[in-house]
């Protein structure tokens, strides 16, 4: 429980998260500048929450012994985590019933009118694609059912870190 609890204090875990989401932000680019798949709407808010959990791994990996950097790493890891997962699982209900009326997505992103995204950096954050049409497949997965995976293991493993975290700081 003690190596749970102090494994955010050290700079090795913060590198490692920052690099599995750079990870997947590259593998994002790939899949839409060499194979030539366009991101959709959810893709985008997708990449924004992977981009929340890179920019925590960064924070982390910088500023792991001070308590606000950790605090702000926690906060961007939970947020990107969750949200990350909610926007997959909305996803994948969006290509379940894509023949739907009630279903349908968006071509411009609704981000805050202070911070346009998909106008100041178009190449990650503009979608060209649609939610509905599943356009690659692993193991007879799409790409949002692989990313409702990732995001449970972002969010299990800040579960379990911010949990014992807590519990230990509270020990006497």
């Amino acid at each position: 429980m003690n190596y749970l609890s102090n494994i955010t204090t050290s700079q090795k875990p913060w590198l490692l998260l920052a690099t599995s989401a750079l990870g997947l932000e590259l593998s994002a680019l790939f899949f839409q500048y060499v194979l030539d798949l366009a991101p959709c709407i959810m893709c985008v808010y997708q990449r924004l929450a992977i981009l929340a959990i890179f920019s925590a791994g960064a924070i982390g990996t910088i500023g792991h012994k001070n308590i606000v950097a950790r605090t702000l790493a926690y906060a961007l890891w939970g947020t990107g985590a969750i949200w990350g997962l909610i926007i997959a699982l909305e996803h994948v209900e969006m290509q379940e019933n894509s023949g739907s009326l009630f279903f349908s997505c968006e071509f411009i992103p609704n981000f805050p009118i202070w911070a346009p995204l998909h106008e100041w950096i178009p190449f990650l954050f503009e979608a060209t694609g649609d939610c509905g049409e599943i356009s690659w497949q692993l193991f007879d997965y799409s790409m949002p059912q692989w990313m409702i995976f990732v995001y449970a293991l972002y969010t299990i493993a800040f579960a379990i870190v911010l949990i014992n975290r807590l519990v230990s700081a509270h020990k006497p």
